[in-house]
């Protein structure tokens, strides 16, 4: 018990994220081609916060929400991700 929370408090915030829009996906409420502009409606109140943190990684209201997820490190040096593909 007290391994997954201290686990948990190391998740970088974007991975929390990412994995918040991947339970969208795997729930039907979106698909990988839609735009990040479609998940804004979901988050409500929260969305200002995301799509701050998005734009500092370099990412646009255009993009697909496909980039987000294949996004597998996330590192504060810099504000860059990297994708392994």
């Amino acid at each position: 018990m007290t391994d997954t929370l201290v686990n948990s408090s190391l998740v970088h915030p974007m991975e929390k994220f990412q994995l918040k829009v991947n339970s969208l996906f795997d729930s039907k409420m979106t698909r990988q081609s839609d735009r990040f502009w479609k998940i804004a409606f979901l988050f409500g109140d929260e969305w200002s916060y995301w799509k701050k943190e998005l734009e500092e990684f370099e990412f646009t209201m255009k993009d697909s929400i496909s980039e987000l997820l294949e996004v597998e490190s996330w590192e504060e040096d810099g504000d860059s991700y990297h994708t392994f593909s």
